[in-house]
This record gives structure tokens, sequence and C-alpha cells, in this order.
């Protein structure tokens, strides 16, 4: 029988595959990727990658002697195209069939695309996710050329930051009331769409895209209101769907994403799964994470557990956001909250309730308010929506 076959070459991937040496697992290894590079960063990919401050060299998560000198084997520009979890082997693109012991599927998420109805298939039509999809669109990203984002959130605005920095001009589109809806309070909403708009982006709420214009290639977006804007080239930011076809079809429980159990095994036996892909169980519901950090956390576990460990899985939830100067740091999950409390200290900060419990914080340029909002919600520590809004000195709020 063969050995750990990790399915997905991204941060879960080579995350879970160190981890596995640093554990002196001394069996085989083979990480499949479909994208021709070795495992890299994707969170600058739409930021400095983008603007042109980090070379492919510096994204990449090891550099490339690593793999060799741990006896890691990379099978890249390769997926996989069917699991059979009787025999235990993968089947690959190219055709070959490898055996695994154990099996793990780090496959992430795929962007959502606009339907070819309406134009998301012209040319000059980007979505963000890959290194292959911003070397596309990174030629266009010159001044004078204007550009349309569709999707208010975190990618949308990322992109919309770098094209304004070169000179373009940017419009923006999003067609729920207010940018950040989905993951964000109004109050961090309004500072970011402030940020944008001082800076020159359009930004429209409220109103939806009908179509994009364009023989073959896009050259402008109608607007649910009648409103035409002219567009050089459209990036579409209007979120991912996890990657769970193989594991569908392979008879893996999928719900919201590849469903896991708290050890991160799947509802197959020596199957498991992390990353942008995997959901696991919450105090209500199951979650599902899109996050560097989730995609870190999860993969050393799994590979802990592979080896016997019978650890859950806690997850430690932080996310960040570069535009323009502002950085923005994500401490805890959102959901449910029904009170934010926002503090000016040296930069901003919206600190999320739910019952009056802390359960989330927003800072922006206030790496302190950030630090601590972090330590308090992994900490359990009870603090009132109160003793927030009035503590002089934040760290007070840890004793």
């Amino acid at each position: 029988m063969g050995g750990i076959v990790i399915v997905g070459a991204g941060q879960a991937a080579a995350s879970m595959a160190a981890k596995l040496r640093a554990l002196k697992y001394d069996g085989t290894i083979t990480v499949i990727g479909a994208e021709p590079v070795p495992p890299y960063q994707r969170p600058p990919l739409s930021k400095a990658y983008l603007l042109g401050e980090m070379e492919l060299e510096r994204l990449t998560l090891r550099a490339p002697d690593w793999w060799q000198e741990n006896d890691i084997t990379l099978r890249l520009g390769t997926s996989v195209t069917a699991i059979d979890t009787e025999a235990r082997t993968v089947t690959l693109s190219d055709g070959e069939t490898l055996d695994y012991a154990e099996l793990a599927l780090c496959t992430g998420a795929t962007p959502r695309r606009l339907p070819a109805a309406i134009g998301g298939d012209l040319g000059n039509v980007f979505t963000v996710r890959n290194l292959a999809d911003v070397d596309r669109m990174q030629p266009l990203f010159t001044a004078g050329k204007r550009l349309v984002v569709v999707g208010g959130g975190y990618i949308g605005l990322e992109a919309a930051a770098v094209a304004r920095k070169l000179g373009l001009e940017v419009t923006l589109v999003e067609a729920a009331p207010r940018i950040l809806g989905r993951v964000a309070c109004k109050e961090t909403a309004d500072a970011i769409r402030a940020l944008h708009s001082e800076r020159g982006v359009e930004i429209l709420e409220g109103v939806g895209l009908t179509r994009l214009t364009g023989e073959g290639t896009v050259t402008g977006a109608i607007l649910e209101d009648g409103r035409e804007l002219p567009a050089d080239f459209v990036i579409v930011g209007i979120g991912i769907t996890p990657d769970e076809e193989v594991a569908r079809e392979a008879g893996i429980h999928c719900e919201n994403g590849i469903a896991a159990d708290e050890q991160g095994r799947t509802s197959v036996p020596h199957i498991w799964a992390a990353g942008d892909c995997a959901s696991f169980p919450g105090a209500e519901e199951r979650i599902r994470l899109e996050s560097v950090g989730n995609a870190i956390d999860m993969g050393e576990l799994v590979a802990e557990n592979m080896l016997g460990a019978g650890r859950p899985y806690a997850p430690k939830a932080w996310f960040w956001s570069d535009q323009f100067d502002a950085k923005l740091q994500i401490a805890g999950l959102n959901a449910g909250y029904d009170e934010v409390v926002t503090r000016r200290d040296e930069g901003s900060s919206f600190w999320y309730f739910r019952d009056g419990r802390l359960i989330a914080v927003d800072a922006i340029n206030d790496a302190r308010a950030y630090m601590v909002g972090k330590r308090l919600i992994e900490a359990g520590k009870p603090v009132t929506p109160e003793a927030v809004e009035s503590t002089a000195e934040l760290k007070a709020l840890m004793k």
C-alpha cells in the first residue's frame, strides 16, 4: 500500500507535508497540484504581486530544493480525476494510478464566474484566484485603462485599490445594498468605502449587473438601472465555491464543502480534508473558513491526526486585507453579532458582540486593537461592550 497522497498544492497541502516530515513520518509523501508551479502564497497575488512589488521567487512557500531534500514528490500540472475508495487509489489526469495508505483532500476553492449568457466568457474578463489569473491581467494594469470590478468583497476591493494606485479609472459595482455585506459590519464597510472614495474609486452599491458588452473582448458593462460603464477589462470578485467535485463523485459526504469531523476525517476511512475545501463541526452548524491561518492550522492538525494524535480542531480565526495604505486585520468570527462598539485609537477598530460576549474585532491600522481583541477572544475572557468603549488603555482589558 502506498504512503500519503495529498491532493492540492496550496497552503494547506504544503503545511501538511512539512508537518508530516517534522513529525518524523518516513513514508512516501506525494503532493498533486493542478498548477505547473510549486506551492505558493495566494494573498499577495491581488496586492504586492499585482503591484510588481513581489517577485515569483518570494511567492513560493518553500525553496525548490526543499521538496527534494525532504523526499516529497511534487506532481505538478496534474489533477486527480477519480478516487477509488475501495482499492485506495487515485487516478491522475495523465491516466496514471497511485496507491495511498492515507489520502488528504486539500483541493481549495474555485472562483464564481459570471454566466456566459451575460458576457462572462468574453475576453479580458478575469477572476483573481491563482498565479495564471494575475499574470494574464497584469499587462492591463496601466494608467488610464478603465476597470470595472464586479463584487464588493475583499478580493474586488483589493484589486480596485491596486488598480487605482497604478492610475487606472476604477468603478466597483456591488448588487447588495453595501460593500462587505456578508463579512463585515456597516461601520467597517463605511470606513473602507471612504478609503476608496477619497482615492478616486467610484463605488456603486445596490445595483446589479445586467450584462457585459463586447464582440469577443469586453468593452463595457450595462447595469440594472440602465447605466452603461465603459471597460477595458473586468475583474469578477463574487465569491468562491469549495472544490468538492472529485470527493462527491467518490461518495464522500459534502456539506458546505468536503465534510470533515473534528479531527479532519471525512465520511470515508483513510480520507481526510483540510483548507478552503473542508468544513468542520461548529457550535451550531458546519463551518468552512477561507483563510491562510485556517489552511496552515488545519493542514498541520490533519498531519498530526494521520499519525495518531487524535486532536480536535479548534480554529483560531484571523484574516487580513491590505487596501491602499490601510491594513485591515480581523480576529474571530462575527456571525450572529447583535452589537458593534467603535474605538478610535492608533486607527479604528470595530468590536463585535453577541449576547454581550465579544466574538470578533476588525482593526484598521490599529495593530494593538487587533492583538488585544484576538487574545481576549482566544482566551474566552469576558469583556463588556461598555468596557471596550470606555477603557482608556486597551491592554487593561487583559487584566
